[in-house]
């Protein structure tokens, strides 16, 4: 009996970041009726994150990327609005320009109580944020199918996404920082390849019984499946800026695993490679974002990265047709020709230097471009800037 295609239902969480308009620094201890306000109008698609700084949105269940485009932007535009009121401002980046992680605080809650408690300076150096974009998979041996070679383009999505340049107030050399700090934690990074969802179950609980983990949303792979709803979660990207950008990787996320699938229906499939080969093109687009190279594997050399990004357009046009996305899989484009989050940021710390700002002043003025991109409306309501 053939297997039934996956719903391919898309949801998309960012976790934002709360400054100060005025010290552009972060909001160590917002008001509680910041979160109570945001709350009372979104419900159960915000929530507190780790960081008193941070909070967390989730779309609802999308039918296709258009609905999550007009969820995802009533959200950013409600707690932008909420937090306007006392003086904050959300910034989607996956690192803050200057702030330091020591004069944080971590939300009392019991989950992140023990967090804190067992991880020690390793969870409180996650002044990070992140994007993750889960795909409804209904079937769980094709959830497992899929993530073992989804993971080969996660690299490609990674450099699109780069939003964390600096560190501390460094720029550190890296487009997307925040992995760098990410890793630390146990249980994260590319997952090992899996024949089957029960062989993937036997190592949950083996952890499980072993006491090290109290369920399986404890394992923070790039990709997984997640232990809430019957999706493949992807968890690998930084957080993009422009809300624009956001819907292009989670457009590309989707149209892979619809070409993924689409493959395997012909019985055919894409080569796992071994692990060491994903890490490396990882490595890369954390180093480097979309300026550089990607290794292709199957060629076995390195090829620019705007050449690869042609052939993955190629591969998933079908695909993004038949979801309604291919706008947003193009607009991969733009983002490499205007550059990324990170490689904005550093542009705009360079021209306030070299027009005379000190670091700390053009730091600011990087923060400051941060809260209005962040801000800005998705290119279907006819407001997006110019690039």
């Amino acid at each position: 009996m053939a297997l039934q295609e996956p719903a391919f239902t898309v949801g998309i969480e960012e976790e934002y970041l709360l400054v100060d308009r005025q010290t552009r620094d972060l909001a160590a201890d917002p008001p509680q009726a910041l979160m109570t306000e945001c709350e009372a109008r979104l419900g159960t698609r915000v929530s507190p994150e780790f960081l008193r700084s941070q909070l967390e949105v989730g779309t609802k269940v999308c039918r296709d990327i258009a609905e999550a485009r007009a969820d995802l932007g009533e959200l950013r535009r409600t707690v932008g609005e909420v937090a306007g009121k006392y003086g904050l401002a959300p910034i989607a980046a996956s690192t803050h320009p200057f702030a330091n992680w020591t004069a944080q605080r971590h939300t009392a809650k019991e989950r992140y109580d023990m967090l804190a408690r067992d991880l020690r300076a390793v969870a409180d150096r996650l002044l990070i944020c992140g994007m993750h974009v889960h795909v409804g998979i209904e079937d769980e041996d094709s959830r497992i199918d899929l993530m073992n070679q989804v993971k080969y383009f996660l690299p490609h999505l990674l450099a699109l996404s780069t939003s964390s340049p600096f560190w501390q107030g460094v720029n550190t050399g890296l487009m997307s920082y925040r992995l760098t700090v990410f890793d630390a934690l146990p249980r994260t990074g590319v997952p090992e390849r899996f024949d089957s969802f029960g062989e993937y179950q036997r190592l949950v609980q083996r952890l499980v019984e072993a006491g090290l983990i109290e369920d399986a949303s404890k394992i923070w792979w790039d990709v997984r499946p997640s232990a809430r709803f019957p999706t493949l979660e992807m968890r690998m990207t930084d957080i993009c800026t422009r809300l624009d950008d956001t819907l292009t990787i989670a457009a590309l996320y989707v149209s892979l695993l619809s070409m993924l699938w689409r493959l395997r229906t012909m019985n055919q499939r894409w080569r796992i490679y071994p692990l060491l080969c994903v890490e490396e093109n990882r490595w890369r687009a954390q180093r480097y974002g979309p300026t550089d190279t990607l290794v292709d594997f199957g060629l076995g050399r390195q090829v620019p990265y705007a050449d690869l990004l042609e052939e993955i357009i190629a591969l998933v046009t079908p695909d993004a047709e038949r979801l309604g996305c291919l706008d947003d899989v193009l607009r991969a484009r733009e983002i490499v020709a205007r550059g990324t989050s990170a490689m904005r940021q550093l542009a705009v710390y360079e021209a306030a230097v070299a027009a005379g700002a000190a670091p700390q002043e053009a730091l600011a003025q990087v923060v400051d471009w941060l809260i209005e991109e962040t801000a800005l409306p998705p290119a279907a309501d006819g407001l997006a800037a110019g690039a």
